[in-house]
């Protein structure tokens, strides 16, 4: 793949890619940053992607990795602040799905921000997460009940 097919197919899935982002991270600053590092990272090892046809599904993998990356370095940064650098006037204001879906476990939150965020099929969450469709389809529902529960059958 030589570097203007690389861009050329990055900016087809740059949306899906800042979706996924935005899934994991709160802030849209936060989501456009993490796009970026994950195309970065993606153009230095292009040469180690051995088969062209699953390039949006590496992408994918990149861009949630480097999303979970970010998460991990926010919580150490919020342990070692003090709580009052934290609060402010521009305290980010959780909506109740948001905050629940942050609260799934990580191997059903993948799947609800792919499918539901970033509007994923089944079939591309699959691949980019690497798990058979049938699994993707029992955590999905998993998940889901777990949103109904906690959100209550009419908030989602």
């Amino acid at each position: 793949m030589d570097h203007q097919e690389f861009v050329d197919r990055v900016e087809a899935y740059r949306v899906k890619l800042y979706r996924t982002a935005l899934g994991y991270l709160d802030s849209q600053a936060d989501a456009l940053e993490a796009v970026d590092e994950s195309v970065y990272q993606a153009l230095r090892n292009l040469k180690t992607l051995r088969q062209p046809e699953y390039f949006e599904t590496w992408l994918t993998r990149i861009t949630i990795n480097t999303c979970l990356k970010e998460l991990r370095r926010q919580r150490r940064w919020a342990e070692e602040a003090p709580a009052a650098d934290i609060a402010g006037p521009d305290v980010y204001d959780h909506l109740p799905l948001k905050e629940a879906v942050q609260r799934l476990p990580e191997e059903l939150r993948s799947i609800v921000i792919l499918r539901f965020f970033a509007g994923y099929t089944q079939a591309e969450t699959a691949r980019s997460l690497g798990l058979p469709q049938g699994t993707v389809a029992t955590r999905q529902r998993r998940a889901l009940e777990l949103l109904r529960l906690e959100l209550g059958e009419e908030g989602i």
